[in-house]
């Protein structure tokens, strides 16, 4: 039933009925966590062999002499950096190989422009008075963590069924020289799950800046995380960054996190060379080099780029059914009431759900009392302000299949019981 075509009486009697449901779920105990995209015990499993990839006898040489259990390598053994230039579609000596986070590697290189200039003739970002970041929205928390820990005006950007609003990212790059950047989660973004269009990147590679040191923050987090046989594609960024003439504009990342081991894995960067050589005059001082011993073993696990490929595969049988479960519940329970939407994504790690208009604060709080812990409302907007307050991001990936459909019919019950506390 159309919740929005009820009457009063209609509307007090539903809600009566799922108020009886609600507090039966309640009663159940449960304690299921969908917060993060963490794997599941499952994915990990996947990767258990990889820690016997290195065994005594073996030779711990990389494929260029050095010796992976002593100093050298700073910016990654070679095997680990053809490995992510395949992922990134760059070249090999366009990739800095780091340690285990992704995020980390995108910290640094803020904290990095924060105190250096890129270009002779323009600041550190430290000294640029009332410095901005754009930040698509809904997007991903950590990312708005990041330049919010360093003092950047966050400007939310709308995201569109294929990227960001490039008509609004256009406007207020080409105006506004405090502007230092943006978030890019390109392909399955977090949390909407969206793949950026071809006519998106072309649109992102030929900016014109009034920031001569505007930089694209490319976090291709979900670059081979496929979750069904129809995936997307994403146009290279740094491609057609070459043709426009803008090589410097992009900073790739991506890391093994959700591939191998989410605490263990290994991390990297892509940039053009004079990003490279302003990252590396930092990084020089702050290492010796990452865990080549690390990188070694997932090279030697994966071999080649189609190892990696069939790595993903096994992924994507753990994860398809568990996305299957989510739209199957929303789609069931939701679609009728007409009071949500959703993404149906083809990979990465979310689905993003919005809930009638000023209700996911309450929907998360129900759950919660029911045994479901949510992210949390407004986590996928910038100082965690969604000004409509409807956003919830959807984890599936961690609970076993039977707990995320306990966890989703406790999910669509509590953003009916929201929307009703309202409509009633």
């Amino acid at each position: 039933m159309n919740y929005l075509n009820l009457s009063k009486n209609e509307l007090l009697s539903e809600k009566e009925s799922l108020q009886k449901k609600y507090e039966d779920y309640k009663n159940m105990g449960l304690s299921l966590n969908m917060a993060r995209g963490k794997p599941s015990s499952e994915q990990l499993d996947l990767s258990q062999p990889l820690l016997d990839s290195l065994k005594s006898t073996d030779s711990y040489l990389s494929d260029d002499g050095t010796d992976c259990r002593n100093y050298g390598g700073f910016d990654g053994i070679v095997e680990c950096k053809h490995l992510f230039a395949d992922i990134l579609e760059t070249e090999p000596d366009n990739v800095f190989v780091g340690g285990n986070s992704s995020l980390n590697m995108m910290f640094d290189t803020i904290s990095c422009f924060m105190t250096a200039s890129i270009y002779d003739d323009t600041l550190p970002w430290h000294d640029v008075k009332d410095r901005k970041f754009l930040c698509p929205v809904p997007g991903y928390d950590r990312h708005f963590g990041v330049t919010g820990y360093f003092g950047f005006e966050m400007i939310p950007v709308p995201m569109n069924d294929d990227g960001p609003d490039m008509d609004v990212v256009e406007k207020l790059v080409s105006e506004d020289e405090s502007i230092k950047g943006i978030w890019c989660v390109p392909k399955y973004s977090n949390p909407t799950g969206i793949t950026y269009s071809d006519e998106v990147v072309k649109r992102f590679a030929a900016l014109k800046p009034a920031a001569k040191d505007f930089r694209i923050m490319w976090d291709n987090a979900y670059a081979i995380h496929d979750v069904n046989d129809t995936p997307d594609t994403l146009l290279s960024i740094i491609d057609e960054c070459k043709k426009t003439g803008n090589v410097d504009l992009p900073i790739l990342f991506c890391s093994t996190s959700k591939i191998t081991f989410s605490g263990a894995g290994v991390a990297a960067l892509a940039a053009s060379p004079l990003n490279m050589k302003v990252l590396k005059k930092r990084l020089t001082y702050a290492t010796i080099g990452y865990d080549k011993l690390n990188m070694l073993r997932h090279s030697r696990f994966f071999k080649n780029f189609d190892g990696l490929k069939n790595h993903m595969e096994k992924h994507k049988k753990l994860l398809a059914p568990k996305f299957k479960t989510v739209i199957d519940s929303l789609d069931n329970e939701l679609k009728d009431a007409g009071i949500a939407s959703w993404t149906n994504p083809n990979g990465g790690y979310f689905v993003s759900v919005d809930v009638y208009n000023g209700t996911a604060d309450r929907v998360v709080e129900l759950c919660k009392n029911a045994g479901v812990v949510l992210t949390g409302a407004g986590a996928t907007f910038p100082y965690g302000n969604d000004p409509q307050n409807k956003n919830i991001r959807i984890a599936p990936s961690f609970p076993t299949v039977e707990e995320l459909q306990s966890a989703m019919d406790i999910f669509c019950v509590c953003a009916k019981l929201a929307a009703l506390e309202v409509l009633a």
